[in-house]
């Protein structure tokens, strides 16, 4: 067991090393092979362990007199579900970039590149695994922040001054977060002699609360909430398959895991911290879906619909802090739900953007005429992510109304209505811009557009398949999640 899971995490890291001297042919194959190699090996993993979960210490350094190991793997049923998200989406990336990446890109032609690209979302790939199998907070850290290194390097991967702009925007605002994650580490390890994620509960109630609330800042920092949300519209100067990764499986995901993994191992947190991680994910949904309806890129609406879902999960552990089971289970779930519903419309915008050349509303009509299947991969997408049932993010939304309902008096309505709200608007937006993209008179963009290739047309077949049963994986899942007591 234990060498599946080293697998899974040392292969990313080593592919991405050695795609660093071959030409572009050679990398993108070697990549597409060993992150397949990679999901087999984390998949038969899950499988074996799931339900159970399992602990491996592999590094202890006595000089550092801690009471538990340094470095090692740790898979619990949270785990094992952002393990899927991570390596399946990562794969399908890999294998989408395979055309993408490259010189009949009408939207961003690229004649070299191509090796520093795989290297970047190969670490990125190893580094997400890192963050959820590390058993202890201090290796999520590392890893937390090798993935903040990663999405610099891949947002200024145009190397436009657009795109430099906005890696260093990403970088500096994740960076701001990660200083807040490690002031808590210190904290917790100077009282508790101890990294691990149950150490906060050692800790004094007025320590525990503090320590929460550092570690709620690096989330919304990593996760694009208020009032750090302004990085991630701009990271839309990335490759549109690393706008899909990092929306879909990694970093901004990375945040909200932090936050889920704490609560879970976490017991007594105060009711007032629970209102502010609600409150402050129903904020960040309003100010998200404002944004909606001054986009004319569709890379950058998908980006304010990112925001407002990652406040969904938050909302999520908030209701779980106040009290709702099925609340909480609705905010894990819709990790699953979301990614592939995401990743399906980010890679359906790739397509566009790749035979079209354009990414722009305006410019964009009458595209079903010419491009029948990324009609039908982007209305599911469009019904997924809204929450059109029987669609993924249908059920999430589900648990989280319900779980409103189940906090009941004031609390409850006030945080119910809002989202309703948001979750009314943002269908009918979506739809909206489906209707103005797909349908019509075709424009001359739309009658222009050039084949598209096999690899891409399989991703999002794949993708929309996931759109229907990632809610039967999630649930599997989620319902064996057990909070700590």
């Amino acid at each position: 067991m234990i060498l599946l899971f080293s697998l899974a995490l040392i292969l990313p890291f080593l592919t991405a090393f050695l795609v660093g001297g071959m030409k572009r042919k050679a990398s993108s194959s070697f990549s597409i092979v060993m992150t397949l190699v990679t999901l087999i090996c984390a998949m038969v993993g899950v499988i074996r362990i799931f339900p159970h979960k399992i602990e491996y210490i592999l590094v202890n350094w006595s000089w550092l007199e801690t009471h538990r190991g340094i470095f090692g793997f740790f898979l619990d049923p949270l785990s094992s579900l952002m393990l899927i998200v991570i390596t399946v989406i990562g794969f399908l990336v890999v294998l989408y970039s395979l055309r993408y990446i490259g010189p009949d890109n009408r939207d961003h032609p690229l004649h070299h590149g191509e090796s520093r690209y795989y290297f970047w979302l190969l670490l990125f790939i190893g580094s997400m695994i890192g963050v959820v199998t590390a058993p202890n907070f201090l290796q999520l850290f590392v890893f937390w922040e090798l993935t903040t290194l990663c999405s610099w390097a891949l947002i200024s991967f145009y190397r436009t001054e657009e795109g430099l702009t906005a890696g260093f925007k990403a970088l500096t605002m994740t960076y701001i977060g990660g200083i807040f994650f490690l002031l808590g580490l210190v904290i917790l390890f100077v009282a508790t002699k101890s990294f691990s994620f149950d150490a906060i509960n050692l800790l004094s109630p007025s320590r525990k609360t503090i320590v929460f609330i550092l570690f709620l800042i690096a989330a919304w920092a990593k996760s694009s909430q208020i009032p750090f949300y302004t990085w991630l519209p701009d990271a839309m100067a990335a490759p549109t398959t690393i706008s899909c990764y990092l929306h879909a499986a990694a970093m901004v995901k990375a945040g909200v895991y932090l936050i889920a993994r704490t609560f879970i191992s976490v017991s007594g947190i105060s009711w007032a911290t629970g209102l502010i991680v609600s409150f402050g994910a129903i904020l960040t949904m309003l100010v998200a879906l404002f944004f909606f309806f001054f986009q004319d890129d569709l890379k950058r609406l998908l980006a304010y619909s990112t925001i407002a879902h990652l406040g969904y999960i938050l909302l999520g552990v908030g209701l779980g802090i106040l009290g709702s089971s099925i609340g909480f289970q609705g905010g894990v779930l819709h990790i699953i739900c979301h990614a592939f519903a995401k990743g399906l419309l980010f890679l359906t915008v790739g397509v566009i953007a790749y035979a079209a050349g354009t990414k722009s509303i305006k410019r964009l009509q009458g595209l079903s005429h010419t491009m029948p299947l990324v009609t039908v991969a982007f209305l599911v997408g469009i019904c997924a992510v809204t929450g059109i049932p029987p669609f993924s993010c249908f059920w999430s939304k589900f648990f989280l109304i319900t779980g409103s309902l189940q906090i009941g008096g004031l609390i409850g309505i006030l945080i119910l209505i809002p989202f309703i709200v948001e979750v009314v608007l943002a269908f009918a937006w979506f739809f909206f811009v489906g209707q103005k993209i797909f349908f019509g008179e075709p424009s001359d963009s739309a009658w222009k557009v050039q084949r598209i290739p096999w690899s891409m047309s399989f991703v999002l077949i794949v993708l929309m398949a996931f759109c229907l049963i990632a809610p039967l994986i999630g649930m599997s899942i989620v319902k064996m999640i057990h909070l700590s007591p």
